[in-house]
């Protein structure tokens, strides 16, 4: 995966779901470090238009990159022309990017959507929106996220789902992945939110490796969350 580095970088920033959080994100950013975000950068928020022209910035600045998520990936399949189950918070991510003053934007979206990583494992370090599976560490991840999905694919955006549901309709998600992640790995998610203290949430596997939880609520009550690490 060190392709996707323009160079070899002495540290990381991972930013958690960003979600239209435009104000907290561009502080996120105003750093040295490499920046890796885990995805979902649009919905809910007020600024996914400007969230997302900020986000290119960073990558053409050759600062930074972001893992494409399930918000991610949605609003990609509309740009392009599909169909799929739209919701209020898509709409205004949508209205958002129309008004914004670059109206080249939605073009570059595309760009950017069908060529984001959906997993990084760079040393032991394993980065993915939503969940893991052992195939992440010796496959590489779809050269085209917006294309057909696939299982892998699926579970790194939408990570391990039972058959029970949310009032929302939305299914309730497990976490069995975690005991998985091999001894020694330490992995980096958003999409669940499952901070009760407004720090990133941290949770062990059996297998003894680690997975760190990202997501601390931006634009849905909590805040954008992101950590510093040196390689």
């Amino acid at each position: 995966m060190s392709s996707l580095f323009s160079s070899n970088p002495k540290s990381l920033r991972i930013i958690g779901d960003v979600h239209g959080d435009w104000h907290a994100f561009k502080h996120a950013v105003h750093t040295n470090h490499f920046i890796i975000q885990l995805g979902d950068l649009v919905d809910y928020g007020a600024e996914s238009g400007k969230v997302m022209a900020l986000m290119l910035k960073v990558i053409e600045e050759k600062r930074g990159l972001f893992l494409i998520g399930n918000h991610d990936r949605k609003l990609g399949l509309v740009l392009k022309g599909h169909k799929p189950r739209i919701d209020n918070a898509l709409n205004e991510t949508i209205e958002q990017i129309n008004s914004h003053h670059d109206k080249e934007l939605p073009e570059k979206i595309i760009h950017a959507l069908e060529q984001a990583p959906a997993w990084i494992v760079l040393k032991k370090l394993i980065f993915v929106h939503a969940g893991f599976h052992t195939r992440m560490l010796t496959e590489q991840p779809p050269l085209d996220p917006l294309a057909q999905i696939n299982p892998l694919l699926s579970r790194a955006l939408y990570g391990e789902t039972s058959n029970k549901l949310y009032k929302s309709g939305y299914p309730v998600r497990k976490l069995k992945w975690v005991n998985h992640i091999p001894e020694g790995y330490t992995l980096y998610c958003g999409h669940d939110c499952r901070s009760t203290d407004g720090r990133p949430w941290v949770r062990k596997g059996y297998a003894g490796g680690t997975a760190i939880f990202m997501d601390t609520g931006a634009s849905k009550g909590g805040h954008l969350s992101w950590v510093d690490i040196t390689l």
